[in-house]
């Protein structure tokens, strides 16, 4: 039964990248499409399984990447144990993505959902969180709302927004958040694999819903100097957490992933001034005070 469900999952995220790619393309119609398929091997040597890669630039979409893979094999023991799982072989589907948008006034936005078994344990993991550079809170309050739509049925939803709100944070930052979170979960798995996998993909599903529209509403609004400024500033930050804090990055690299694929998620362009700070009293200094858990739905 589990071998059934890990090909309906793996199955889905195809379907989804194709959807999401065609939102894309609708939102930004001068955009620039590269999609790779590519390949890896597993610690032994044998065939690792790979995915399928695409990146994304054009006028309205600096760069994004909407990525799924399909990888398994052989790995260190004390790698697989550190995950949560036990032997030598594992296994993993999912979708990544994230879109960075040129306009400062539009969010920034990343998702993911995947289902790994490592040994005799399997789990799904995931969520979506966005990341704003200009105090348009009626965005935050839709984002959010649509991802508490999603989830709440299954009664998940405080629950993912708290550790959302917990995991996308730069520590070494006074627990800054780098955006204005949304849901994250890990280990998920209540021993019924239909159950689970039906609903991850139902979640899933809402992403279109939580992210066009305002990259619709906001992709034409005029800003100034300062707005890029700051959102090449704040674009550091996520660099930052990237590179230092997230598992799913390093999860990436010590599997033997695709090096670009996995460092997709960076910005094509940042920023870094040494104690930074935006002009007091106006938007981007406004900003900052949401980069840190709210209630917003």
């Amino acid at each position: 039964m589990l071998e059934e469900y890990k090909n309906i999952f793996a199955k889905h995220v195809e379907h989804l990248q194709d959807e999401i790619t065609s939102k894309l393309r609708e939102l930004d119609p001068s955009i620039n499409l590269v999609e790779d398929i590519w390949q890896r091997e597993d610690a032994a040597g044998n065939d690792g399984g790979g995915g399928r890669t695409r990146a994304f630039t054009g006028d309205v979409i600096e760069n994004a990447g909407v990525n799924i893979s399909l990888v398994h094999g052989k790995s260190n023991p004390d790698f697989i144990k550190k995950i949560g799982g036990d032997g030598d072989e594992f296994w993993a589907t999912g979708i990544s993505l994230i879109i960075h948008p040129r306009n400062p006034r539009v969010p920034t936005v990343h998702a993911n959902f995947r289902m790994i078994q490592a040994g005799s344990k399997f789990w799904f993991g995931g969520g979506a969180d966005l990341t704003p550079f200009y105090p348009h809170t009626e965005d935050f309050k839709y984002f959010h709302n649509i991802w508490k739509k999603a989830v709440e049925p299954y009664g998940y939803y405080e629950e993912w927004k708290e550790k959302c709100d917990q995991y996308f944070v730069n520590k070494h930052r006074n627990n800054e958040m780098r955006g204005v979170g949304g849901i994250f979960f890990d280990q998920f798995n209540t021993g019924n694999v239909k159950n689970d996998v039906e609903m991850i993909k139902d979640i899933s599903n809402y992403f279109i819903e939580s992210y066009f529209p305002i990259a619709q509403k906001r992709k034409d609004e005029e800003f100034t100097a300062e707005d890029e400024d700051f959102q090449l500033h704040r674009r550091g930050r996520y660099v930052e957490f990237n590179l230092l804090h997230d598992r799913g990055t390093h999860f990436g690299l010590q599997t033997n992933g695709r090096t670009d694929s996995i460092l997709i998620s960076l910005p094509a362009r940042c920023k870094y001034t040494y104690k930074y700070a935006p002009a007091e009293n106006g938007p981007h200094f406004e900003m900052l005070k949401y980069y840190y858990p709210q209630k917003w739905a």
